[in-house]
């Protein structure tokens, strides 16, 4: 590396840049983790607690960076984001001094964003199709507000509000009113209320968008899909896939997320890394891209299998395609899943890794780790009491997930604890799947496979 202004070089992930000023190569990279997709206190069946502060605050305790305000079509949200939020930098915000409820939630930056469901007639079928939207600006948000508004759309009934307009016609407004706005179909997969679903959806991106579909530069898999499962669609290949947590209350963050290389923390930079994170284009090496998604075990999703939950059946795809897709018990129609919809669209076959994607792991929230470690089924004292300890002495669920050693989480927790954290990470669990609104059942320990006793030694590694 000589000369005057030689080529950035990648270095263990990061990026050295030279400096004119100091004469000195600098890192100018940052590794964040995304979630771009919450709702607030406005929306239906979401927790009161979700208010801004309060999800800063436990954005930092999980380990997420960068998250979306959720709900920002909402005129008492509206407010409340310009009220409580400035302008970091372009198209990312942060809590305003006064308004933080702690130093570290102060670190929490927030993209605009909501979720909006369009609910429409096509091609005789009604629609039902869920998307995200991420602003570049305020001005962005409030010129789609106004045009909502005018076109008649209820803003106030709901934080995540129904619309009489078409994918379409929703993407090509944003569009006009900004090119810079992004359009993210939501939980892509899921049967009732996704672009793939099985019950309202469609069979292929343009299908839903037309002409405009190469403007959808990625889609959220969704908790009951996964990017191995996506990428058995081969013309999936073109967009990016990311992963959120869409979070109906506090304790539901971070329970997806996606990792980003960025180098500034800005709406241009997120943009450029979607831009090229898409597996028929993505460069590992780019200055801006997606370095991971962080999964649930897809499994667990609560659409993962067909079934109908009013008679406790699910079954596998070729189970329900055996049953003629009715329920074998009343003969009604049984919920059609993510796995069997997948299987329907795939034009490739099961396989673990992609050449060029971006890579993902999977992970269960750490709540549930605990509780199962101490055999109970809620979220007790005993657990908070340990998830608390662990999150003091070692940092954020996501490092005690996924980056902390052993034998560190060992100096704080009890063996059945550091055992079940093991497992996870070694994907040595068990997952009874979730069926038609049932989230699945996590085992990490069973009859043949017990929890360890306190006088037992965990193999470290």
């Amino acid at each position: 590396m000589t000369g005057p202004n030689p080529a950035p070089t990648i270095v263990v992930g990061a990026f050295l840049c030279y400096s004119v000023r100091t004469g000195e190569y600098v890192f100018c990279s940052m590794r964040l983790i995304a979630d771009f997709h919450l709702h607030s206190r406005f929306s239906r069946a979401c927790a009161k607690t979700l208010t801004l502060p309060n999800i800063a605050a436990a954005c930092a305790r999980k380990g997420i960076d960068l998250v979306t305000t959720g709900d920002c079509t909402h005129p008492q949200w509206r407010q409340e984001i310009g009220t409580l939020l400035t302008e970091d930098a372009p198209g990312v915000f942060r809590l305003q001094s006064p308004h933080a409820p702690t130093a570290a939630a102060q670190q929490t930056r927030f993209l605009i964003g909501t979720e909006l469901s369009c609910i429409y007639k096509h091609d005789g079928k009604v629609r039902r199709v869920h998307h995200l939207v991420l602003f570049p600006s305020l001005h962005a948000l409030d010129q789609l507000i106004a045009q909502l508004t005018e076109k008649g759309c209820n803003l106030r009934s709901d934080g995540r509000p129904i619309l009489g307009v078409s994918s379409a016609e929703l993407l090509e407004r944003c569009l006009m009113i900004d090119p810079c706005i992004l359009v993210i179909p939501a939980h892509a997969w899921t049967p009732w209320f996704a672009v793939f679903g099985s019950e309202s959806g469609y069979d292929t991106l343009e299908a839903c968008f037309g002409s405009l579909a190469p403007h959808i530069l990625a889609i959220e898999t969704g908790l009951s899909s996964d990017p191995s499962m996506n990428w058995r669609i081969s013309w999936l290949d073109r967009v990016a896939l990311v992963s959120s947590s869409d979070a109906h209350s506090l304790e539901k963050l971070a329970r997806e997320a996606t990792v980003l290389e960025l180098t500034e923390c800005t709406f241009a930079a997120l943009t450029d890394a979607l831009r090229v994170s898409a597996p028929a284009t993505y460069d590992p090496h780019a200055p801006n891209r997606i370095i991971e998604t962080i999964e649930f075990f897809p499994e667990e999703g609560k659409y993962h299998y067909d079934g109908h939950r009013a008679c406790e059946v699910r079954c596998t795809p070729a189970e329900t395609q055996r049953h003629h897709g009715v329920c074998p018990k009343c003969a009604k129609p049984m919920t059609v899943g993510v796995m069997h919809r997948v299987d329907k669209l795939a034009d490739r076959s099961e396989f673990d890794a992609h050449p060029r994607a971006p890579a993902f792991r999977r992970i269960v929230p750490l709540d549930e780790i605990i509780a199962a470690a101490f055999d109970v089924r809620s979220l007790t004292p005993r657990v908070r009491a340990q998830r608390d300890q662990l999150l003091d002495a070692l940092g954020s669920e996501f490092h005690v997930l996924l980056d902390a050693p052993i034998d560190g989480i060992a100096r704080v927790a009890p063996v059945e604890v550091v055992e079940a954290i093991r497992r996870v990470r070694a994907s040595e669990l068990e997952v009874l799947p979730g069926y038609d609104g049932e989230f699945g059942t996590v085992r990490i320990f069973t009859e043949e496979r017990p929890r360890p006793i306190a006088t037992q030694r965990v193999l470290f590694g």
